[in-house]
């Protein structure tokens, strides 16, 4: 990786943790992605990845066990990889269901799952039920008893769910 030392001192010095990450752990985290997943392209492609969430996020100053940070991020970007792929099969799935005279173009599935991607990513840390309830109500159309009834928790509790879920999506507005 080359890095332009050109900004700030902190971007500099951050650049030059990164760079000395790279050069010392890239090969290991290669191999290790290698292992998990038994393909050498994809376990390129996530070391990548895992370097580029590097650049975009706030590392310790000192980092005391660089692989064990390195392994940990790998596997939020492994985790991230893989819910798309999970995401892009069922979509695939739902699309295989729609007659050819009704199938989107190729731009606009590309765009229903760029935005299922973000729904995903704006979902993800609530618990599974208040994501259910959530799908529920704004997919379904479902009443809040309906979907009390359908989880198996009480109509305050739906609320309370449609709560966080809405707070996320304001906060994403």
């Amino acid at each position: 990786m080359n890095f332009s030392t050109t900004g700030s001192p902190e971007a500099a010095a951050l650049q030059q943790q990164i760079h000395s990450l790279y050069s010392d752990h890239h090969g290991w985290l290669h191999g290790w992605l290698r292992k998990k997943l038994g393909c050498t392209h994809r376990a390129a492609d996530l070391a990548h990845d895992t370097f580029v969430r590097l650049l975009t996020s706030r590392i310790p100053a000192r980092l005391d066990e660089p692989r064990a940070y390195l392994t940990t991020v790998a596997r939020h970007v492994l985790l991230n990889h893989q819910r798309r792929q999970r995401l892009e099969l069922a979509w695939a799935a739902e699309l295989a269901l729609v007659p050819q005279e009704f199938a989107p173009s190729a731009e606009e599935r590309a765009m229903a799952l760029e935005t299922l991607m973000a729904i995903d990513a704006l979902l993800d840390g609530l618990s599974a039920k208040a994501r259910r309830a959530f799908l529920l109500s704004q997919l379904d159309g479902l009443t809040y008893a309906e979907i009390a009834a359908e989880i198996g928790v009480s109509v305050s509790r739906v609320r309370q769910y449609m709560g966080e879920a809405l707070t996320r999506c304001y906060a994403a507005l």
